[in-house]
């Protein structure tokens, strides 16, 4: 299973998934809710994921370190602050909470699985090699800071 590790771009295995989601919300049962409450709820969602992805990408760039998910082992430091303190992963979290926000839209059961699937699979095939990358980088202060911060909420 090795053989998929950090090969799919998060942002694009999140886009795929989407795509999914859309496909299976098509089959009957359709879960009712006001059009307007499900809009709102849905963007809130969204934002507020967006808002995580970016926060984790400008503290990327302000320690001038890689944002790259496919290279981890290019880190050249290791971000701790800003939103690195309330998840070691915003990023993931981010596009995590983006398609909660489409199942949300989408308003069926079978899209919920998306979001589940993504999270399977980011924790598996990319956050599982990135933690081996920066624990060879960064070594017992990367252990500290990895148990002192959650990986996801």
């Amino acid at each position: 299973m090795q053989s998929l590790e950090l090969k799919i771009p998060p942002p694009l295995l999140a886009l795929l998934i989407g795509v999914a989601m859309y496909l299976l919300a098509q089959m009957p049962p359709a879960i009712e809710l006001p059009r307007l409450f499900r809009l709102t709820l849905s963007i809130a969602i969204a934002v507020l994921g967006f808002g995580y992805s970016v926060a984790g990408a400008i503290a990327f760039h302000q320690a001038k370190t890689t944002v790259n998910p496919m290279s981890p082992e290019k880190a050249s430091s290791l971000v701790q602050s800003g939103i690195y303190k309330i998840t070691r992963n915003p990023m993931y979290v981010g596009l995590f909470l983006v398609l909660c926000g489409w199942t949300v839209f989408l308003m069926s059961p079978f899209a919920a699985i998306g979001p589940l699937g993504f999270m399977f699979y980011i924790n598996r095939f990319q956050i599982a090699p990135e933690e081996r990358a920066l624990t060879k980088l960064f070594g017992e202060e990367y252990m500290k800071y990895k148990a002192r911060v959650r990986a996801w909420f």
